[in-house]
């Protein structure tokens, strides 16, 4: 049975312009994604209101770890400076990386990891907008680590986006992270696809380490992390479901220039 990624190595694109391609497509989708934050409702009192429940929630199960954690990120400069630069950089240098790596290995394995990715992302978008939540640093008694450290990033005083650009971002996104989301995304791809076991082992200290990170620098509650883990987690389950679904021979003919009566010859593919 055929995959998409067998299908995909069959056009008759080069190698150069089917990269050039991906990339303009995750360009396009980032930008969307970004746009569409800002349609989010940005009155506050809802967004504290939605942050108060939240930490109910948490104090129900004992994970209200916040507090502690953004006073260790405060009192230690080097910590603040560090899980600055973290939480700015690595969402983005580390996510792409590992994008490229799964690139070269393969369509078989980078189709299903972007595919979880992005089903992952437009998941949290919906709850974006469905549901603006102030982070800690909008909390009486948390301290803006990011802000703390502005005159010593590339970040300006008001997000995590470069200077001049904070009016850009929607500062009420964080429920669920997907800072957490897509560092688990990396995790699970190194678990998935990694030969050694040092790379596997690198990615999970990744992930929790950036879970500390966001919860540290004031950013978001513990229940952001563990809901933008859950959020990813399901995005591979239905990414893999998807990669299952019977390809319709007509649609198989369209997309390779086939004759009609060779692929009705042939096993039904699958979207991978």
């Amino acid at each position: 049975m055929s995959s998409a990624p067998a299908l995909a190595r069959t056009t008759t694109l080069p190698g150069w312009a089917r990269a050039v391609l991906e990339l303009l497509l995750i360009l396009v989708f980032w930008v969307v994604y970004s746009l569409a934050r800002l349609l989010a409702d940005t009155n506050m009192k809802p967004a504290l209101e939605r942050a108060d429940e939240l930490l109910h929630v948490e104090g129900i199960i004992g994970i209200q770890w916040e507090f502690a954690l953004n006073q260790l990120f405060t009192d230690h400069r080097i910590i603040g400076l560090l899980g600055s630069y973290w939480y700015a950089t690595l969402h983005y240098v580390v996510t792409g990386a590992v994008l490229i790596w799964l690139w070269r290995l393969g369509a078989d394995r980078y189709g299903p990891a972007r595919r979880a990715l992005a089903i992952g992302t437009l998941f949290a978008l919906l709850a974006y907008i469905a549901l603006p939540t102030a982070p800690p640093r909008f909390i009486g008694g948390y301290v803006d680590v990011l802000s703390l450290h502005a005159a010593d990033g590339w970040w300006g005083a008001d997000a995590s986006a470069p200077r001049g650009l904070g009016g850009l971002t929607n500062e009420l996104a964080a429920f669920p992270s997907m800072h957490a989301g897509w560092a688990l995304w990396v995790a699970l791809a190194l678990q998935f696809y990694a030969t050694r076991k040092w790379v596997r082992v690198l990615g999970w200290t990744y992930a929790l380490g950036t879970a500390v990170v966001i919860v540290g620098t004031g950013n978001h509650w513990v229940i952001d992390a563990l809901v933008g883990w859950m959020v990813i987690a399901l995005a591979w389950a239905v990414a893999m479901a998807v990669g299952r679904i019977p390809v319709p021979p007509l649609l198989r003919r369209r997309t390779l220039g086939e004759p009609d009566g060779q692929a009705s010859r042939e096993e039904p593919a699958v979207v991978d």
